[in-house]
């Protein structure tokens, strides 16, 4: 996602889970009241929020979700009560925080598709999220996914710092001579 959704406090802990989604309208947040009873443990809550001037979640509704399992909240949009959710340990990412809650109109949808953070997201696509951003990882894909990243991490711990500071150099220098330059 793009670099405006990000945590609204400082280190979270890292989630990942499969997203249910919530599509809000302007000044509403009906869904994603809603969303806190229906989702599974494990779910990240994933809002395309109307807008960012009036917030789409607050500290008890945050603690009613983190209650019943949910991983976490990634929202394109604004929430209040960011000191409740650190004080709780329940990771929040968005645009920002307003004081002014949303009002409950019913304007939106449920485990449709969104846009948040400049990324389709689908129900059930897989939500990775720390304090360096969120990736969002199609379903269908998630295996794949999954496999790479298990044989690039068992890769990379077999490297020490100084092997991977040679292949490193070696790499620039390589990528430089094919532009004319040298190190």
């Amino acid at each position: 996602m793009r670099h405006e959704i990000r945590p609204l406090w400082p280190s979270p802990p890292r989630i990942a889970g499969p997203a249910l989604t919530i599509r809000t309208g302007k000044h509403d947040n009906l869904m994603f009241h809603a969303s806190i009873y229906l989702a599974r443990p494990g779910d990240v809550i994933v809002v395309e929020a109307g807008d960012d001037e009036m917030a789409v979640a607050g500290g008890n509704v945050c603690a009613i979700a983190q209650n019943n399992g949910v991983a976490g909240l990634v929202v394109d949009g604004v929430i209040r009560d960011v000191v409740e959710s650190r004080e709780h340990g329940f990771p929040v990412f968005g645009r920002g925080v307003s004081p002014i809650p949303a009002k409950r109109v019913g304007d939106g949808g449920m485990n449709v598709q969104i846009r948040c953070g400049g990324v389709v997201v689908n129900p059930g696509d897989v939500v990775v999220a720390d304090e360096e951003g969120i990736v969002v990882i199609p379903r269908a894909r998630a295996e794949e996914v999954l496999e790479k990243a298990q044989a690039k991490v068992a890769a990379d711990s077999k490297l020490s710092l100084d092997d991977w500071m040679r292949r490193h150099r070696s790499a620039v220098e390589a990528a430089l001579k094919t532009k004319g330059y040298r190190l």
